[in-house]
């Protein structure tokens, strides 16, 4: 028999986002993000939930832009600290010597040091209570070609895709505030389930 533990979030590891941002002096500002996530295919949105009074929340407000970088499992202090540490009272950038970028693209910096970043335009917010969510429309996904895979479609065409086993990215278990890595791969999408198809 199931244990009612009241009305909370069960927190499935969740990818580990870091959300850049400047400030109104143009100050760059990284942050930890714990609830975020994939929220639309088409067009390519992701999601932020963040509270207002973290120094993100009113950066992302005053230029309707962000950007999300992809650590990977070898940067877990320097994730970590980004999410503890505020961005109001330190330049976090400094004191870890990472690296800002300033996109061609949209108001925001992105982590020179971590291998993918998504660079979003703000396209909605949702005030759902202690949280904002900010939705931000993926402009361009830039990835480090050594965490790529490219896959062939037909002779002339091939895709490149970001490949979780040599990016090795972190997630996070809101549940335990645990970091933790990938484990094996056990399954194939869009594959596996056609065998019900079958009978």
């Amino acid at each position: 028999m199931k244990e009612s533990l009241g009305p909370k979030v069960f927190g499935f590891p969740a990818p580990v986002f870091m959300v850049g941002s400047y400030d109104e002096n143009g100050k760059a500002n990284i942050m930890n993000a714990a609830a975020a996530g994939t929220c639309c295919l088409r067009p390519p949105c992701i999601y932020v939930s963040l509270r207002e009074a973290t120094y993100t929340y009113h950066n992302i407000m005053l230029n309707k832009a962000f950007t999300v970088s992809i650590p990977t499992e070898d940067q877990v202090v320097e994730v970590d600290y980004f999410g503890i540490a505020s961005g109001k009272e330190i330049d976090k950038f400094k004191k870890v010597g990472f690296t800002p970028v300033k996109s061609e693209l949209i108001h925001a910096p992105y982590v020179k040091e971590f291998p993918v970043v998504m660079e979003c335009n703000l396209k909605e917010t949702i005030n759902l209570g202690s949280h904002t969510m900010f939705i931000g429309e993926v402009i361009d996904l830039k990835v480090e070609g050594d965490v790529t895979t490219t896959i062939p479609v037909k002779s002339d065409i091939k895709l490149i895709k970001v490949d979780l086993e040599k990016l090795r990215p972190l997630i996070y278990d809101l549940s335990l505030r645990g970091y933790y890595k990938l484990g094996e791969k056990i399954g194939n999408g869009f594959s596996d389930g056609l065998k019900y198809f079958k009978k």
